[in-house]
């Protein structure tokens, strides 16, 4: 069956993701089990997708405070599935973060990442450093057992340069920051789109273009 490419989905099935992913916390809470794909599914994410679901404690739209965040690099399940999936992985075991309680449900918020296809960058480092966008594309190291992936959003909100993103990557996964010089460490970079509520529990905006978004915090804008 072909595979979920993040281009194809429609806004209405990025909100669905998102509402998905806090319905799938707050049927845990309720019933103490792993929700069921809902009858009221998309076909279209009833195929294989790959995902991650961000939660944040919220404070204002601009600002939020990471509370769990873990997903698929690939498409190894339904895409409506996966998202049910590591929703509660990232509400129950991240293990950066102690389980999210009940009450914490209304102040934070939910975010759906729909990761396109890896797509491997050369071996050379200075090749490496040219060869993604930050804004555009995530990024996801190997080597051996180890393994790392950062989002788009990540460096924009940082304002991470090139070097620093691949740096960064390295640390993410388990690795030294100039692992991104090894030949022997691979790097991949994909495309994502992703959704959010704007507020807990309210309407879901998608965060189009991280470009822009760069260039409105670098200009202080």
């Amino acid at each position: 069956m072909e595979i979920v490419r993040p281009e194809e989905l429609s806004f209405e099935e990025g909100e669905f993701l998102v509402r998905l992913a806090r319905r799938a916390v707050e049927y845990y809470f309720e019933h103490g089990e792993v929700m069921p794909v809902p009858d009221d599914t998309p076909p279209r994410l009833l195929r294989k997708g790959a995902a991650f679901v961000t939660i944040e404690t919220f404070y204002s739209y601009e600002v939020r405070e990471l509370r769990g965040c873990i997903g698929y690099v690939e498409p190894v399940k339904p895409l409506a599935e996966a998202v049910i999936d590591v929703a509660l992985q990232a509400a129950f075991h991240d293990p950066r973060f102690p389980p999210l309680r009940r009450e914490e449900l209304p102040r934070v918020t939910f975010e759906v990442s729909v990761l396109g296809p890896l797509e491997r960058l050369p071996d050379d480092p200075l090749e490496r450093l040219r060869s993604f966008e930050i804004g555009r594309h995530g990024l996801v190291a190997r080597r051996g057992f180890f393994q790392g992936l950062l989002l788009p959003q990540v460096p924009v909100e940082y304002l991470w340069d090139e070097e620093t993103f691949l740096a960064e990557t390295c640390v993410k996964a388990g690795m030294e920051p100039g692992c991104w010089l090894d030949p022997e460490t691979e790097f991949y970079r994909y495309s994502a789109r992703l959704w959010r509520e704007r507020d807990p529990e309210t309407r879901i905006v998608e965060e189009r273009d991280l470009r822009a978004e760069l260039a409105k915090r670098l200009t202080g804008a």
